[in-house]
Protein backbone atom coordinates (compact mmCIF):
# COMPACT_ATOMS: atom_id res chain seq x y z
CA UNK A 1 0.00 0.00 0.00
CA UNK A 2 1.18 3.56 -0.81
CA UNK A 3 1.51 4.91 2.64
CA UNK A 4 4.45 6.97 2.40
CA UNK A 5 4.42 9.45 -0.88
CA UNK A 6 7.33 11.85 -1.59
CA UNK A 7 4.81 14.41 -3.13
CA UNK A 8 2.60 14.52 0.22
CA UNK A 9 4.28 16.72 2.77
CA UNK A 10 1.32 16.81 5.19
CA UNK A 11 1.76 11.98 4.96
CA UNK A 12 5.72 13.17 5.68
CA UNK A 13 4.55 14.92 8.76
CA UNK A 14 2.36 12.05 10.23
CA UNK A 15 4.76 9.59 9.69
CA UNK A 16 8.02 12.12 11.31
CA UNK A 17 5.22 12.98 14.41
CA UNK A 18 4.75 9.19 14.46
CA UNK A 19 8.05 8.06 14.89
CA UNK A 20 8.89 10.59 17.35
CA UNK A 21 5.58 10.01 19.66
CA UNK A 22 6.67 6.45 20.13
CA UNK A 23 10.60 7.31 20.49
CA UNK A 24 9.34 9.16 23.57
CA UNK A 25 6.48 7.05 24.48
CA UNK A 26 9.43 3.94 24.95
CA UNK A 27 11.41 6.96 26.43
CA UNK A 28 9.03 8.01 29.53
CA UNK A 29 8.11 4.34 30.30
CA UNK A 30 11.68 3.51 30.63
CA UNK A 31 11.99 6.30 33.57
CA UNK A 32 8.64 5.92 35.08
CA UNK A 33 9.38 1.73 35.28
CA UNK A 34 12.74 2.57 36.80
CA UNK A 35 11.51 5.06 38.91
CA UNK A 36 8.07 4.31 40.59
CA UNK A 37 7.83 0.75 41.78
CA UNK A 38 5.13 -1.43 40.44
CA UNK A 39 2.46 -2.65 42.45
CA UNK A 40 1.77 -5.62 43.55
CA UNK A 41 -1.68 -6.69 41.49
CA UNK A 42 -3.36 -10.08 40.77
CA UNK A 43 -2.52 -10.30 37.14
CA UNK A 44 -2.08 -13.15 35.02
CA UNK A 45 2.07 -13.73 35.91
CA UNK A 46 3.33 -16.80 34.61
CA UNK A 47 6.78 -18.20 35.83
CA UNK A 48 10.13 -18.10 33.83
CA UNK A 49 11.08 -21.41 32.66
CA UNK A 50 14.93 -20.87 32.56
CA UNK A 51 17.02 -18.60 34.35
CA UNK A 52 17.82 -15.12 33.08
CA UNK A 53 20.97 -13.81 31.39
CA UNK A 54 22.65 -10.20 31.89
CA UNK A 55 21.21 -9.29 28.75
CA UNK A 56 17.63 -10.78 29.66
CA UNK A 57 17.97 -8.39 32.58
CA UNK A 58 18.57 -5.39 30.60
CA UNK A 59 15.40 -5.99 28.74
CA UNK A 60 13.44 -6.32 31.21
CA UNK A 61 15.02 -3.23 32.85
CA UNK A 62 14.09 -1.09 30.07
CA UNK A 63 11.05 -2.18 28.14
CA UNK A 64 9.28 -4.34 31.26
CA UNK A 65 6.79 -2.02 31.72
CA UNK A 66 5.37 -2.77 28.05
CA UNK A 67 4.85 -6.58 29.47
CA UNK A 68 1.76 -5.88 31.97
CA UNK A 69 -1.21 -6.47 32.48
CA UNK A 70 -2.70 -8.37 29.14
CA UNK A 71 0.48 -8.02 27.44
CA UNK A 72 1.54 -10.74 29.48
CA UNK A 73 -0.84 -12.78 28.21
CA UNK A 74 0.07 -12.00 24.32
CA UNK A 75 3.78 -13.30 25.25
CA UNK A 76 2.62 -16.17 27.03
CA UNK A 77 0.64 -17.21 24.16
CA UNK A 78 3.86 -16.67 21.61
CA UNK A 79 6.06 -18.42 23.70
CA UNK A 80 3.73 -21.45 24.99
CA UNK A 81 0.93 -21.75 22.71
CA UNK A 82 -2.92 -21.80 24.19
CA UNK A 83 -2.04 -23.62 27.23
CA UNK A 84 -4.82 -22.75 29.06
CA UNK A 85 -8.42 -21.69 28.38
CA UNK A 86 -8.25 -18.61 29.20
CA UNK A 87 -5.30 -17.43 26.81
CA UNK A 88 -8.52 -18.02 24.32
CA UNK A 89 -9.80 -14.77 24.65
CA UNK A 90 -6.67 -13.32 23.02
CA UNK A 91 -6.88 -14.05 19.20
CA UNK A 92 -3.63 -15.44 17.87
CA UNK A 93 -2.48 -13.41 14.56
CA UNK A 94 -0.96 -10.68 16.74
CA UNK A 95 1.09 -13.39 19.19
CA UNK A 96 1.93 -15.60 16.24
CA UNK A 97 3.67 -12.69 14.48
CA UNK A 98 5.52 -11.75 17.63
CA UNK A 99 6.69 -15.18 17.55
CA UNK A 100 7.54 -14.66 13.87
CA UNK A 101 9.71 -11.43 14.34
CA UNK A 102 11.52 -13.36 17.08
CA UNK A 103 12.42 -16.15 15.37
CA UNK A 104 13.07 -15.15 12.20
CA UNK A 105 14.81 -11.25 12.19
CA UNK A 106 15.68 -12.10 15.86
CA UNK A 107 16.96 -15.10 15.46
CA UNK A 108 21.31 -13.60 15.69
CA UNK A 109 20.14 -12.59 19.05
CA UNK A 110 19.31 -16.10 20.85
CA UNK A 111 22.63 -16.97 22.35
CA UNK A 112 22.60 -13.46 24.18
CA UNK A 113 18.49 -13.68 24.48
CA UNK A 114 15.78 -16.23 26.17
CA UNK A 115 12.75 -16.23 23.48
CA UNK A 116 10.91 -14.18 25.43
CA UNK A 117 13.33 -11.36 25.78
CA UNK A 118 12.93 -11.73 22.19
CA UNK A 119 9.16 -11.71 21.92
CA UNK A 120 8.97 -8.65 24.17
CA UNK A 121 11.72 -7.09 21.63
CA UNK A 122 9.69 -8.07 18.87
CA UNK A 123 6.50 -6.69 20.65
CA UNK A 124 7.94 -3.30 20.60
CA UNK A 125 9.35 -3.21 16.86
CA UNK A 126 6.16 -4.29 15.92
CA UNK A 127 4.18 -1.61 17.32
CA UNK A 128 6.04 0.99 17.09
CA UNK A 129 5.71 -0.05 12.77
CA UNK A 130 2.00 -0.44 13.36
CA UNK A 131 1.12 2.48 15.06
CA UNK A 132 2.80 4.75 12.87
CA UNK A 133 1.46 2.97 10.28
CA UNK A 134 -2.07 3.32 10.94
CA UNK A 135 -1.33 7.21 11.26
CA UNK A 136 -0.24 7.32 8.34
CA UNK A 137 -3.73 4.84 6.80
CA UNK A 138 -5.89 7.25 9.00
CA UNK A 139 -4.74 10.21 7.30
CA UNK A 140 -5.25 8.61 3.80
CA UNK A 141 -8.83 7.57 4.80
CA UNK A 142 -9.38 10.61 6.15
CA UNK A 143 -8.52 12.80 2.71
CA UNK A 144 -10.99 10.64 0.93
CA UNK A 145 -13.97 10.35 3.59
CA UNK A 146 -13.58 13.82 4.73
CA UNK A 147 -13.37 15.71 1.47
CA UNK A 148 -10.87 18.19 4.01
CA UNK A 149 -7.34 17.75 3.90
CA UNK A 150 -6.57 20.18 6.70
CA UNK A 151 -8.94 17.99 9.42
CA UNK A 152 -7.64 14.58 8.07
CA UNK A 153 -4.03 15.92 8.97
CA UNK A 154 -4.85 16.84 12.46
CA UNK A 155 -6.77 13.76 12.48
CA UNK A 156 -3.83 11.82 11.97
CA UNK A 157 -1.35 14.10 14.26
CA UNK A 158 -4.00 13.26 17.08
CA UNK A 159 -3.58 9.98 16.51
CA UNK A 160 -0.32 9.50 17.28
CA UNK A 161 -1.36 11.39 20.82
CA UNK A 162 -4.30 8.96 21.28
CA UNK A 163 -5.16 8.54 24.83
CA UNK A 164 -4.99 5.23 24.59
CA UNK A 165 -1.16 5.53 23.65
CA UNK A 166 0.03 3.13 26.03
CA UNK A 167 -1.69 -0.18 24.74
CA UNK A 168 -0.43 1.06 21.15
CA UNK A 169 3.01 0.87 22.71
CA UNK A 170 2.65 -2.24 24.77
CA UNK A 171 2.69 -5.71 24.00
CA UNK A 172 -1.33 -5.90 22.74
CA UNK A 173 -2.93 -6.15 20.19
CA UNK A 174 -4.32 -2.56 19.83
CA UNK A 175 -1.53 -1.49 17.04
CA UNK A 176 -2.02 -3.91 15.26
CA UNK A 177 -5.50 -4.00 14.54
CA UNK A 178 -5.91 0.13 14.33
CA UNK A 179 -3.58 -0.23 11.14
CA UNK A 180 -5.50 -3.04 9.72
CA UNK A 181 -8.70 -1.52 10.26
CA UNK A 182 -7.69 1.99 9.35
CA UNK A 183 -6.06 0.45 6.13
CA UNK A 184 -9.09 -1.90 5.05
CA UNK A 185 -11.46 1.30 5.36
CA UNK A 186 -9.05 3.50 3.32
CA UNK A 187 -8.81 0.40 0.63
CA UNK A 188 -12.58 -0.01 0.64
CA UNK A 189 -13.02 4.05 -0.05
CA UNK A 190 -10.99 3.37 -2.99
CA UNK A 191 -12.78 1.00 -4.30
CA UNK A 192 -10.11 -1.72 -3.53
CA UNK A 193 -12.88 -4.14 -2.11
CA UNK A 194 -10.90 -7.49 -2.10
CA UNK A 195 -8.02 -6.02 -0.48
CA UNK A 196 -10.21 -4.45 1.90
CA UNK A 197 -11.90 -7.45 2.52
CA UNK A 198 -8.37 -9.56 3.64
CA UNK A 199 -7.51 -6.34 5.73
CA UNK A 200 -10.25 -6.71 7.18
CA UNK A 201 -10.37 -10.63 7.33
CA UNK A 202 -6.67 -10.46 9.22
CA UNK A 203 -8.38 -7.91 11.52
CA UNK A 204 -10.49 -10.14 12.80
CA UNK A 205 -7.69 -12.19 13.54
CA UNK A 206 -6.12 -9.80 16.04
CA UNK A 207 -9.74 -8.84 17.45
CA UNK A 208 -13.12 -10.19 18.03
CA UNK A 209 -14.70 -6.57 17.65
CA UNK A 210 -12.84 -7.60 13.85
CA UNK A 211 -16.35 -8.82 12.99
CA UNK A 212 -18.58 -5.73 13.16
CA UNK A 213 -16.63 -4.47 10.41
CA UNK A 214 -18.53 -6.10 8.04
CA UNK A 215 -21.16 -4.07 8.47
CA UNK A 216 -18.86 -1.37 6.16
CA UNK A 217 -18.97 -4.24 3.41
CA UNK A 218 -22.73 -4.96 3.46
CA UNK A 219 -23.47 -0.85 3.64
CA UNK A 220 -21.40 0.00 0.84
CA UNK A 221 -23.06 -3.08 -1.28
CA UNK A 222 -26.70 -1.89 -0.12
CA UNK A 223 -26.18 1.66 -1.10
CA UNK A 224 -24.59 1.11 -3.97
CA UNK A 225 -27.75 -1.04 -5.15
CA UNK A 226 -30.34 1.12 -3.62
CA UNK A 227 -28.65 3.80 -5.68
CA UNK A 228 -28.87 2.25 -8.99
CA UNK A 229 -32.51 1.08 -8.37
CA UNK A 230 -33.15 4.77 -8.02
CA UNK A 231 -31.67 5.71 -11.25
CA UNK A 232 -34.16 2.73 -12.68
CA UNK A 233 -37.19 3.16 -11.03
CA UNK A 234 -38.85 5.62 -14.12
CA UNK A 235 -37.79 2.62 -16.83
CA UNK A 236 -38.87 -1.09 -16.59
CA UNK A 237 -36.43 -1.73 -19.33
CA UNK A 238 -33.51 -1.12 -16.81
CA UNK A 239 -35.31 -2.65 -14.09
CA UNK A 240 -35.88 -6.18 -15.80
CA UNK A 241 -31.95 -6.43 -15.33
CA UNK A 242 -31.45 -5.42 -11.44
CA UNK A 243 -32.54 -8.91 -10.27
CA UNK A 244 -28.82 -10.29 -11.74
CA UNK A 245 -27.34 -7.56 -9.93
CA UNK A 246 -29.20 -7.51 -7.18
CA UNK A 247 -27.31 -11.37 -7.01
CA UNK A 248 -24.10 -10.06 -7.92
CA UNK A 249 -24.06 -7.47 -5.06
CA UNK A 250 -25.72 -10.38 -2.39
CA UNK A 251 -23.52 -13.03 -3.56
CA UNK A 252 -19.97 -10.91 -3.41
CA UNK A 253 -21.85 -9.47 0.52
CA UNK A 254 -21.91 -13.24 1.47
CA UNK A 255 -18.52 -14.56 0.30
CA UNK A 256 -16.64 -11.13 1.76
CA UNK A 257 -18.46 -11.58 5.23
CA UNK A 258 -17.74 -15.00 4.98
CA UNK A 259 -14.07 -14.19 4.47
CA UNK A 260 -14.10 -11.74 7.47
CA UNK A 261 -15.83 -14.24 9.87
CA UNK A 262 -13.39 -17.23 8.51
CA UNK A 263 -10.73 -16.15 11.42
CA UNK A 264 -13.10 -16.01 14.23
CA UNK A 265 -14.35 -19.64 13.25
CA UNK A 266 -11.36 -21.01 12.47
CA UNK A 267 -9.60 -20.37 16.11
CA UNK A 268 -13.34 -21.29 17.69
CA UNK A 269 -12.99 -24.66 16.16
CA UNK A 270 -9.32 -24.84 16.99
CA UNK A 271 -10.07 -23.89 20.93
CA UNK A 272 -13.12 -26.91 20.46
CA UNK A 273 -10.13 -29.72 19.02
CA UNK A 274 -7.66 -28.50 21.89
CA UNK A 275 -9.59 -28.26 24.96
CA UNK A 276 -13.05 -30.30 23.98
CA UNK A 277 -11.29 -33.41 21.72
CA UNK A 278 -10.38 -36.50 24.04
CA UNK A 279 -6.47 -36.47 24.53
CA UNK A 280 -5.76 -32.99 23.01
CA UNK A 281 -3.74 -31.94 25.51
CA UNK A 282 -1.35 -34.50 27.22
CA UNK A 283 -0.60 -33.45 30.91
CA UNK A 284 2.98 -34.49 30.63
CA UNK A 285 3.12 -32.16 28.15
CA UNK A 286 3.02 -29.18 30.65
CA UNK A 287 6.18 -27.86 32.37
CA UNK A 288 5.76 -28.49 35.73
CA UNK A 289 6.31 -25.15 36.85
CA UNK A 290 3.26 -23.91 34.49
CA UNK A 291 1.35 -26.56 35.96
CA UNK A 292 1.67 -25.82 39.53
CA UNK A 293 0.64 -22.12 37.93
CA UNK A 294 -2.39 -24.26 36.49
CA UNK A 295 -3.29 -25.57 39.87
CA UNK A 296 -2.30 -22.90 42.29
CA UNK A 297 -4.78 -20.35 40.19
CA UNK A 298 -7.49 -22.94 39.33
CA UNK A 299 -6.64 -22.70 35.25
CA UNK A 300 -8.32 -25.07 33.39
CA UNK A 301 -5.54 -27.09 31.10
CA UNK A 302 -6.56 -28.86 27.54
CA UNK A 303 -8.34 -32.04 28.24
CA UNK A 304 -7.10 -32.00 31.97
CA UNK A 305 -8.25 -35.91 33.09
CA UNK A 306 -10.30 -35.76 30.16
CA UNK A 307 -13.04 -33.62 31.72
CA UNK A 308 -14.34 -31.31 29.15
CA UNK A 309 -15.40 -27.45 29.73
CA UNK A 310 -18.48 -27.14 30.30
CA UNK A 311 -18.69 -24.63 26.95
CA UNK A 312 -17.81 -27.93 25.04
CA UNK A 313 -21.48 -29.36 25.60
CA UNK A 314 -23.27 -26.45 24.49
CA UNK A 315 -24.97 -26.14 20.58
CA UNK A 316 -22.60 -23.64 19.35
CA UNK A 317 -19.57 -24.22 21.52
CA UNK A 318 -17.72 -20.59 21.11
CA UNK A 319 -14.62 -20.11 24.23
CA UNK A 320 -14.61 -16.82 23.44
CA UNK A 321 -17.88 -15.88 25.16
CA UNK A 322 -17.67 -18.67 27.42
CA UNK A 323 -14.40 -17.27 28.83
CA UNK A 324 -15.69 -13.33 28.92
CA UNK A 325 -18.80 -14.48 31.06
CA UNK A 326 -17.32 -16.80 33.27
CA UNK A 327 -13.38 -15.63 33.70
CA UNK A 328 -14.50 -11.86 33.41
CA UNK A 329 -18.01 -11.60 34.57
CA UNK A 330 -18.63 -9.44 31.08
CA UNK A 331 -22.03 -9.39 29.62
CA UNK A 332 -25.62 -7.07 30.04
CA UNK A 333 -25.16 -4.38 32.57
CA UNK A 334 -23.10 -6.36 34.88
CA UNK A 335 -20.76 -3.72 35.08
CA UNK A 336 -23.14 -1.20 36.56
CA UNK A 337 -21.93 -1.31 40.32
CA UNK A 338 -21.42 1.64 42.71
CA UNK A 339 -18.29 -0.09 43.17
CA UNK A 340 -17.22 0.53 39.44
CA UNK A 341 -17.96 4.11 39.45
CA UNK A 342 -14.15 4.95 38.86
CA UNK A 343 -14.25 3.06 36.12
CA UNK A 344 -17.19 4.76 34.36
CA UNK A 345 -15.32 8.15 35.52
CA UNK A 346 -12.48 6.99 33.52
CA UNK A 347 -14.60 5.99 30.28
CA UNK A 348 -16.40 9.49 30.76
CA UNK A 349 -14.40 11.55 28.28
CA UNK A 350 -14.75 9.33 25.75
CA UNK A 351 -18.09 8.49 26.14
CA UNK A 352 -19.05 11.70 25.94
CA UNK A 353 -16.60 12.95 23.24
CA UNK A 354 -18.13 10.26 20.86
CA UNK A 355 -22.07 10.88 22.05
CA UNK A 356 -21.23 14.41 21.37
CA UNK A 357 -19.61 13.25 17.68
CA UNK A 358 -22.89 11.24 16.97
CA UNK A 359 -25.03 14.28 17.94
CA UNK A 360 -23.33 16.28 16.21
CA UNK A 361 -23.59 14.57 12.43
CA UNK A 362 -27.40 13.33 13.04
CA UNK A 363 -28.31 17.37 14.19
CA UNK A 364 -26.51 18.04 10.54
CA UNK A 365 -27.73 15.68 8.82
CA UNK A 366 -31.06 14.45 9.41
CA UNK A 367 -32.78 13.42 6.60
CA UNK A 368 -29.96 11.68 5.33
CA UNK A 369 -29.25 10.16 8.87
CA UNK A 370 -33.10 8.71 8.47
CA UNK A 371 -32.78 7.55 5.35
CA UNK A 372 -29.74 5.48 5.90
CA UNK A 373 -27.63 7.25 3.65
CA UNK A 374 -29.70 5.42 0.83
CA UNK A 375 -31.66 8.19 -0.51
CA UNK A 376 -30.14 9.75 -4.03
CA UNK A 377 -31.02 13.43 -4.19
CA UNK A 378 -30.80 15.54 -7.50
CA UNK A 379 -28.73 18.40 -6.00
CA UNK A 380 -26.02 15.87 -5.35
CA UNK A 381 -25.18 15.66 -9.24
CA UNK A 382 -25.58 19.70 -9.13
CA UNK A 383 -23.17 21.08 -6.34
CA UNK A 384 -20.32 19.24 -4.63
CA UNK A 385 -20.96 17.86 -1.30
CA UNK A 386 -20.19 18.97 1.70
CA UNK A 387 -16.55 18.70 3.37
CA UNK A 388 -15.29 17.73 6.63
CA UNK A 389 -16.72 15.75 9.72
CA UNK A 390 -20.82 16.43 8.71
CA UNK A 391 -20.35 15.20 5.22
CA UNK A 392 -22.52 12.08 3.96
CA UNK A 393 -19.73 9.90 3.55
CA UNK A 394 -19.39 10.17 7.34
CA UNK A 395 -22.57 8.53 8.25
CA UNK A 396 -21.51 4.69 8.06
CA UNK A 397 -18.15 5.26 10.44
CA UNK A 398 -20.47 7.36 12.70
CA UNK A 399 -22.98 4.51 13.52
CA UNK A 400 -20.20 1.78 13.27
CA UNK A 401 -18.43 4.20 16.02
CA UNK A 402 -22.07 4.47 18.23
CA UNK A 403 -22.57 1.08 17.77
CA UNK A 404 -19.21 0.34 19.25
CA UNK A 405 -19.58 2.76 22.15
CA UNK A 406 -23.20 1.47 23.02
CA UNK A 407 -22.08 -2.37 23.44
CA UNK A 408 -18.66 -1.07 25.38
CA UNK A 409 -21.00 1.01 27.79
CA UNK A 410 -24.12 -1.61 28.32
CA UNK A 411 -21.88 -5.04 27.85
CA UNK A 412 -18.21 -4.80 28.69
CA UNK A 413 -16.08 -3.53 31.24
CA UNK A 414 -16.76 0.07 30.61
CA UNK A 415 -13.01 1.08 31.37
CA UNK A 416 -11.74 -0.36 28.29
CA UNK A 417 -13.91 1.73 25.93
CA UNK A 418 -11.07 3.85 25.52
CA UNK A 419 -8.71 1.75 23.80
CA UNK A 420 -11.60 0.05 22.56
CA UNK A 421 -12.49 3.22 20.25
CA UNK A 422 -9.05 4.58 19.96
CA UNK A 423 -7.95 1.55 17.95
CA UNK A 424 -10.94 0.72 16.13
CA UNK A 425 -12.82 3.98 14.77
CA UNK A 426 -11.56 7.05 13.12
CA UNK A 427 -14.58 9.13 14.37
CA UNK A 428 -12.85 9.68 17.82
CA UNK A 429 -10.28 11.32 16.14
CA UNK A 430 -11.91 12.87 13.02
CA UNK A 431 -14.53 14.68 15.85
CA UNK A 432 -11.41 16.09 17.68
CA UNK A 433 -9.77 17.51 14.69
CA UNK A 434 -13.21 18.82 13.84
CA UNK A 435 -13.84 20.73 17.04
CA UNK A 436 -10.60 21.85 16.85
CA UNK A 437 -10.35 23.20 13.35
CA UNK A 438 -13.60 24.86 14.26
CA UNK A 439 -13.16 26.54 17.19
CA UNK A 440 -9.53 27.24 17.56
CA UNK A 441 -8.27 30.76 16.20
CA UNK A 442 -4.86 29.63 16.84
CA UNK A 443 -5.37 27.15 13.93
CA UNK A 444 -6.93 30.17 11.90
CA UNK A 445 -3.98 32.67 12.09
CA UNK A 446 -1.53 30.95 10.38
CA UNK A 447 -1.29 28.37 6.42
CA UNK A 448 -4.22 30.10 5.41
CA UNK A 449 -2.32 31.39 2.09
CA UNK A 450 -0.82 28.65 0.92
CA UNK A 451 -2.86 25.97 -1.44
CA UNK A 452 -2.16 22.52 -0.50
CA UNK A 453 -0.90 20.36 -2.99
CA UNK A 454 -3.00 16.69 -3.09
CA UNK A 455 -2.01 13.93 -5.10
CA UNK A 456 -3.39 14.17 -9.01
CA UNK A 457 -5.59 10.51 -8.09
CA UNK A 458 -7.21 12.45 -5.09
CA UNK A 459 -7.33 15.75 -6.01
CA UNK A 460 -11.23 15.52 -7.68
CA UNK A 461 -11.94 13.83 -4.18
CA UNK A 462 -10.85 16.73 -1.95
CA UNK A 463 -13.96 19.27 -2.10
CA UNK A 464 -13.13 23.31 -1.85
CA UNK A 465 -15.33 24.71 0.46
CA UNK A 466 -15.72 28.25 2.20
CA UNK A 467 -13.85 26.72 5.82
CA UNK A 468 -10.54 26.58 3.32
CA UNK A 469 -10.65 22.91 3.71
CA UNK A 470 -8.30 22.58 0.26
CA UNK A 471 -5.88 25.11 2.24
CA UNK A 472 -3.10 25.19 4.81
CA UNK A 473 0.67 24.15 4.99
CA UNK A 474 2.47 20.96 6.31
CA UNK A 475 2.89 22.41 9.35
CA UNK A 476 2.14 20.74 12.33
CA UNK A 477 -0.72 21.88 13.84
CA UNK A 478 -0.74 19.63 16.62
CA UNK A 479 2.62 21.35 17.61
CA UNK A 480 1.52 24.70 17.40
CA UNK A 481 -1.67 23.60 19.64
CA UNK A 482 0.92 22.81 22.23
CA UNK A 483 3.05 25.41 21.66
CA UNK A 484 0.03 27.74 22.58
CA UNK A 485 -1.29 25.98 25.16
CA UNK A 486 -2.03 29.07 27.08
CA UNK A 487 -3.92 30.96 24.95
CA UNK A 488 -5.74 28.33 23.21
CA UNK A 489 -9.67 28.15 23.69
CA UNK A 490 -11.41 26.01 27.06
CA UNK A 491 -12.27 23.96 24.74
CA UNK A 492 -9.44 23.22 22.84
CA UNK A 493 -7.79 22.70 26.17
CA UNK A 494 -10.20 20.04 27.09
CA UNK A 495 -9.53 18.19 23.83
CA UNK A 496 -5.63 17.96 24.67
CA UNK A 497 -6.15 17.81 28.26
CA UNK A 498 -7.81 14.56 27.31
CA UNK A 499 -5.45 13.46 24.89
CA UNK A 500 -2.53 14.33 26.91
CA UNK A 501 -3.50 13.76 30.30
CA UNK A 502 -4.57 9.81 29.37
CA UNK A 503 -1.39 9.37 27.17
CA UNK A 504 0.98 10.13 30.05
CA UNK A 505 -1.32 8.80 32.93
CA UNK A 506 -1.52 6.05 31.21
CA UNK A 507 2.23 5.13 30.85
CA UNK A 508 2.94 5.94 34.66
CA UNK A 509 0.15 3.81 35.59
CA UNK A 510 0.21 0.72 33.32
CA UNK A 511 3.54 0.59 32.98
CA UNK A 512 3.70 0.01 36.82
CA UNK A 513 0.67 -2.47 37.35
CA UNK A 514 -1.22 0.17 38.59
CA UNK A 515 -4.55 -0.08 37.15
CA UNK A 516 -5.64 1.30 34.03
CA UNK A 517 -8.07 1.44 31.32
Amino acid sequence: MELVSRQDPHLREVVWFGVHCRALTLLLQVLFNLLIPDHAADAFSPPRLSEPGWWDLLVEHLLGGLSRWDAEHFLFIAEHGYLYEHNCAFFPLYPLSLRAVAEGALWPLQRLLCLRSRLLLSAVFLNSLFSVLAAAALYKLGCLVLRCRRVAFLAALLFSLSPANVFLAAAYSESMFAFLAFGAMWQLEKGQSWLGGLLFSLASGVRANGLVNAGFFLYSRSKCFALQLQVCSGSLRKLLPLWKQLLSVASSAVLTCAGIFLPFALFQYYAYARFCAPGAGPEQAVPQPLLQLALDKGYRLAATHGVKPPWCSQRFPVVYSYIQDAYWNVGFLRYFELRQMPNFLLALPVTLLSSWAAWTYIVANPRHCLTLGLERRKSEEEIKPRAGFCCPSVFVYVVHATVLLVFGFFCMHVQVLTRFLGSSSPVLYWFSAHLLQEHEPVLWSKGTGHQTAAPRSEESLLGQSPDSCGKGTSENPALRLLLSCGSITPLSKCVLGFFLSYWLLGLILHCNFLPWT
